[in-house]
């Protein structure tokens, strides 16, 4: 089984929940174009969720999600506000979500986790996760240690449900390297920032696509909470002040309100450009709907090719 057949859409492919980015509106847009589009939960309290989850439905009749950041400040209330709304699908990151599953699970959601290792992909295999998220660290945002090629195939063989693939995937090629890794589907983020109808300022959308190959680092790492970045004044400063052993105070007081930095204002020096190593491959700003059946169509040349040279 496919992923697009699991979800009940037609690629299979997963929109990432980022923070502050994905909203009600960008969510619907993906879920329109043939993906799962997914609502962020970021730092919102339950009742702004829920007014984003009403926002998506009024612009869509297809399957979508929400992304639940387990160390959000309302997480119980949005745990139980997930429930009354009765969500499609129901991603979860930066924690374990097993004391809210039953209930998710019994009114019809699909509880599908974020993991970074096997050992978690187990544990949430058997609290009674549908799927699993194996992500790499070549992806944006809040990254673990290993990368995309090693982890997938791993998790893949150590659990009987389903494994997605994310991180470093934004063209047809992924895709079909991530079916070669068992995965039955992938999750994506980096390349939907540079679309048309993803709500962040044009000025960082500009510094996705004009990013090379080498154009992200990760901060944070001595503070325990690696992040992968699109390097700039801000990033190289930080890496700077974590290289003299400042203390973390001294780092977030770097970092307060960068992220809205970058995504409201449009400020691509001391705003936080979360990003994956992917950008090297996003050469401009196109609508979703043309992100996503390129890349579909192009998993299909790919494996035509391989079958090719393979017979």
């Amino acid at each position: 089984m496919k992923l697009n057949e699991f979800l009940g859409i037609k690629y299979p492919i997963i929109q990432g929940g980022m923070a502050n980015i994905a909203t009600g509106e960008f969510a619907a847009a993906v879920s329109n174009a043939g993906g799962l589009g997914l609502i962020a939960s970021g730092g919102f309290d339950a009742e702004r969720i829920r007014e984003e989850i009403k926002k998506c439905r009024a612009l869509t009749d297809k399957p979508f999600g929400v992304n639940l950041m387990l160390m959000n400040p309302d997480v119980d209330n949005i745990a139980k506000m997930l429930v009354e709304e009765k969500v499609d699908v129901i991603t979860t990151g930066a924690g374990s979500p097993e004391k809210y599953v039953a209930d998710w699970k019994a009114q019809g959601s699909k509880v599908i986790p974020v993991v970074a290792s096997v050992a978690l992909a187990k544990r949430m295999e058997r609290m009674g996760a549908d799927a699993v998220i194996a992500e790499g660290g070549e992806s944006g945002g809040h990254v673990g240690e290993m990368t995309t090629m090693t982890l997938v195939p791993m998790v893949v063989d150590a659990v009987e449900i389903p494994v997605i693939a994310a991180g470093g995937i934004a063209d047809g090629r992924g895709i079909v390297a991530a079916f070669a890794l068992g995965a039955i589907g992938v999750q994506i983020g980096t390349c939907l920032l540079a679309s048309n109808e993803c709500p962040i300022h044009e000025n960082y959308k500009q510094a996705v696509v004009k990013a090379k190959d080498n154009g992200t680092a990760v901060t944070g790492r001595s503070a325990g909470a690696p992040v992968r970045v699109i390097k700039n004044t801000m990033t190289r400063e930080y890496l700077k002040m974590e290289a003299q052993g400042v203390t973390r105070d001294e780092l977030e007081q770097l970092t307060l309100g960068s992220l809205r930095k970058a995504v409201i204002d449009g400020d691509t020096k001391n705003g936080s450009l979360m990003a994956g190593q992917i950008c090297g491959l996003v050469k401009d700003v196109r609508p979703v709907a043309d992100i996503l059946s390129d890349m579909y169509e192009g998993a299909a040349r790919e494996l035509e090719r391989i079958y090719g040279e393979l017979k």
